[in-house]
């Protein structure tokens, strides 16, 4: 799709009510392959790559400005072209529950159910902290430009920090692939420089309207899959979520990590099948 100039890839495989999956940082829309082969063959999925990510166009920031809003104004754009604007359910992780529900927002009476896989859509629960390696991306900025752009660590130890079990080598290649140069990284910076933790950074407001507002959601089919072991949305988050929905079905795997669908994606596949059969609208 083209994009204000820039082209903005998706995947839309399938018929029928659209499930549009939205991925996080450093991943893209491979993140998600097992599960778009597992559902659409009974749903429209349709998941996009973010600007700056997979297969979509990396501009400089000067041609994008790598913001919440955007990203939400930019799925808005996807979803209204496709057609795909009513009875949706979103699977979100990481980056893509701050997406996804903010877009929500915007059109409640669009999203039917949520499938919710490590990600936040909230203010960090009290007392929260920053985890280190995203405190020093942020706060050593002569450091981190080097660190992330030229010498890629922030996707490529997330190849082994994010995911509980081994990734195998065909894994690890796929997940950092789009990254493969320095400017072909400047999404993974612009995310973590993103992160709202001060009232002065606009994401931060825009979340903050997100988390007033997440009861009006309550009530709605939810599905959690959550990895245990995640250094970034830990048990605190899924409490969290928990108390926002407490209708949701919940599952907390102790083999998982923060890239749940990489360390159990057969058992998400099949409790989302499920999901879905038990609440068809």
């Amino acid at each position: 799709m083209d994009l204000n100039g820039l082209s903005y890839h998706f995947i839309d495989e399938g018929r029928g009510d659209p499930i549009v999956m939205l991925h996080g940082n450093p991943t893209w829309s491979f993140y998600y392959r097992e599960l778009i082969k597992a559902l659409s063959s009974d749903f429209r999925t349709i998941v996009p790559d973010h600007i700056g990510c997979g297969l979509s166009d990396k501009p400089t920031p000067k041609n994008y400005d790598y913001k919440l809003k955007s990203r939400v104004d930019d799925l808005e754009a996807l979803l209204e072209k496709l057609e795909a604007n009513r009875n949706i359910t979103l699977v979100l992780h990481d980056w893509g529950g701050f997406i996804g529900m903010t877009y929500a927002l915007r059109h409640p009476d669009a999203i039917r159910r949520l499938i919710i896989l490590n990600t936040a859509a909230f203010l960090p629960p009290a007392g929260k902290a920053l985890p280190v390696v995203l405190r020093l991306i942020r706060v050593l900025k002569p450091l981190a430009i080097p660190a992330v752009m030229g010498l890629n660590l922030f996707a490529y130890s997330a190849l082994f920090l994010a995911s509980y079990k081994p990734l195998s080598k065909e894994v690890r290649s796929g997940l950092i692939a789009p990254y493969n140069c320095w400017k072909n990284r400047i999404a993974t910076l612009k995310f973590v420089q993103d992160i709202h933790m001060s009232e002065n950074n606009p994401s931060y407001r825009i979340v903050k309207e997100t988390d007033r507002h997440l009861q009006i959601f309550s009530k709605l089919p939810a599905l959690i899959c959550w990895g245990k072991h995640d250094f970034v949305f830990d048990t605190e988050y899924l409490r969290e979520w928990q108390r926002r929905l407490p209708r949701a079905e919940v599952h907390c795997f102790a083999d998982a990590g923060h890239y749940v669908l990489e360390d159990v994606p057969r058992e998400i596949i099949r409790l989302s099948k499920q999901f879905l059969k038990r609440h068809p609208h």
